[in-house]
């Protein structure tokens, strides 16, 4: 099995203290926010990997973290088995850089609105390679136009002129124009109606199809992961709590959080059935809880849940962090 992109205990890290006066004379304390805290991921080439979790669980860092936005704190990153990015290590090399794109969630801030669509879908062949000819680039330019649904006429509009679900198709055009294999997708339909997220998640699965994509999909709508990935990770509070293939993780959920997200979608098929809800809040992650960090809103939580952080463990396809599952406590759905 060739992996496309390796994240080996990856973590970031933000000095979140208070101005050096305030520490001096009012006693405040220094500040560390671990927004990704240890995290191992392998995608494979051609396949989805879907991201979820609750807001501030740390999954757009780690995005930023996979693309070179951040630096990472700890780990490594590796692509086509090159490591790529490690503490200390600087800019990536321009192989990986090209190999890699992203599609940000607000298609009405993510592209500049003083620029023509030809500047905007062309800026990463600029940044990436420069010697590129005009008559290639603008080739190119009306190229990925085309492949996103749009015309080569639309090149020389700007981007007030496009409604939310054309202005996405713009993102995803400059995102292609380097020829990426690789994209990272951070909640690339939250700001659609919903009509408009189903055609924006047909057109992604046939540009995967014709164009051999890989994508890490990020998304709080289960729904969507369940369309779109071939395998789903659970984020919470900086760690990837389960992953497994989407199948088995939403017919066979094992991680009691995974279980209480699933649990508040509507699902007609498990009317009168028993349910949790996600209870409580997450925890602040300037002072997150000692041992599980999701032990304070668990229902199957004891001592050690409460001293001992839990490592991800496989179970066949699937890997999960809990000591609830490993002691079989907690048992996973028929």
């Amino acid at each position: 099995m060739t992996h496309l992109v390796e994240a080996a205990d990856i973590a970031c890290h933000f000095d979140v203290s208070p101005p050096w006066l305030d520490r001096v004379v009012g006693g405040a304390s220094r500040g560390v926010l671990k927004a990704v805290d240890g995290v191992d991921l392998a995608l494979v080439r051609g396949e989805t990997y879907g991201l979820v979790g609750e807001s501030g669980c740390g999954k757009s860092t780690l995005a930023r973290l996979i693309v070179g936005l951040y630096a990472p704190t700890r780990g490594t990153i590796r692509y086509e088995g090159t490591i790529v990015s490690a503490p200390g290590r600087g800019r990536r090399n321009r192989r990986a850089r090209r190999g890699m794109q992203m599609i940000f969630q607000d298609p009405y801030a993510s592209l500049n609105p003083h620029w023509r669509v030809a500047d905007i879908v062309a800026e990463p062949i600029r940044a990436l390679a420069p010697r590129t000819r005009r008559r290639a680039l603008q080739g190119r330019v009306e190229e990925v136009l085309l492949q996103v649904g749009l015309s080569a006429g639309d090149a020389a509009r700007f981007p007030h002129q496009f409604s939310g679900g054309q202005r996405q198709r713009i993102s995803i055009a400059r995102a292609l124009s380097a020829a990426p294999q690789f994209l990272v997708c951070d909640e690339p339909t939250s700001a659609l109606d919903v009509s408009v997220q189903a055609q924006v998640l047909n057109l992604m699965r046939d540009l995967q199809r014709r164009l051999e994509l890989t994508y890490l999909f990020i998304s709080h709508n289960l729904a969507v992961v369940r369309h779109i990935a071939d395998r789903v990770g659970v984020m919470y509070l900086g760690r990837i709590v389960e992953s497994a293939p989407t199948a088995m993780l939403f017919d066979a959920p094992r991680h009691p959080y995974t279980r209480m997200l699933l649990d508040a979608v509507p699902d007609l098929d498990r009317t009168g059935t028993a349910r949790t809800a996600v209870a409580g809040e997450v925890p602040d992650a300037l002072a997150p809880p000692p041992g599980c960090a999701f032990h304070p809103r668990c229902p199957y939580a004891n001592a050690r849940c409460r001293e001992e952080a839990p490592r991800l463990r496989a179970y066949g396809a699937a890997s999960v962090a809990c000591h609830a599952v490993e002691e079989q406590r907690v048992a996973c759905f028929a």
